[in-house]
């Protein structure tokens, strides 16, 4: 079904802030070949149900093979939550047991133990990550003893997408869900982004915050994680190809995706469009 030969890590994100997770990849691993594909076309999925986000994070997946990928990351906290688990369980045996579709929520929850003191978490992300609960869950399932509180934030993707996560006009926002999560529970002392579009809101974020608290940003994570993975993992490791090659799709305007990437980047990036 799909070329059997090595081929790129592939990266899949409803839009443009699995961009943060590919940066941190990319800059800890530049040797490898990446396929970062972004469905702008039907962004955002924060709001959409768990069966619409499995099907799309399917089509997504599926194409990323198509191209040559044995390997897929998900960097998108909404398709982790709503639709890696359904894909391992149900499509890959189909598909090619061999290949492999992770996630990005598991590499940032296996080190809340140890930042936080007080085993007080708090979760910030889209509508659909925190209404899933998923953060919640695999935290508990490894740290039972900690208490997760979760706050969605549906305006945070648009201030970033929009170019206006530095103006004064977010304040307001982030204030907002700032004291909300605290006021839930005040003895919370780390702080997870668990949204990839976040980090750039980190400074304005961190001008909100009490002292004490620490702001846990996914993209270093879950780079160390893959590498650590992949070290692990050494048959999938020489399945994937080493020629420093980056490719970047979207299934929206290749322009329109190069001009905002540029805002995650810092770096002019060639776009092509695709269907799913």
């Amino acid at each position: 079904m799909f070329p059997n030969v090595a081929g790129p890590i592939g990266l899949f994100d409803s839009g443009y802030g699995g961009l943060t997770i590919f940066d941190k990849i990319h800059q800890l691993m530049p040797a490898y070949d990446y396929i970062y594909l972004g469905d702008n076309a039907r962004a955002p999925y924060g709001t959409r149900s768990f069966d619409v986000v499995y099907q799309f994070t399917r089509q997504a997946v599926h194409k990323l093979f198509e191209e040559g990928c044995q390997l897929v990351i998900l960097a998108c906290n909404t398709a982790s939550a709503k639709a890696l688990r359904t894909i391992q369980q149900k499509d890959l045996p189909g598909w090619d047991p061999d290949r492999r579709v992770l996630g990005v929520i598991r590499p940032t929850v296996e080190l809340v133990d140890t930042i936080s003191r007080t085993k007080h978490v708090g979760v910030l992300g889209t509508s659909g990550t925190i209404s899933s609960g998923s953060y919640a869950i695999e935290i508990h399932k490894m740290f039972p003893h900690i208490q997760v509180t979760g706050e969605a934030c549906p305006m945070w993707v648009p201030l970033v997408e929009n170019n206006e996560f530095s103006s004064p006009g977010a304040d307001y926002f982030v204030r907002k869900h700032i004291d909300h999560i605290l006021s839930a529970d005040p003895r919370i002392d780390t702080l997870i982004l668990g949204c990839t579009h976040y980090p750039l809101l980190i400074d304005k974020i961190r001008r909100f915050l009490p002292p004490g608290i620490t702001l846990f940003s996914q993209g270093e994570y879950v780079a160390d994680s893959l590498r650590d993975y992949l070290r692990r993992h050494p048959e999938m490791d020489r399945k994937l190809t080493k020629e420093g090659r980056c490719r970047f799709l979207t299934t929206e305007s290749a322009e329109k995706f190069s001009d905002t990437a540029s805002l995650f980047l810092n770096t002019p990036i060639e776009v092509e469009r695709v269907d799913l």
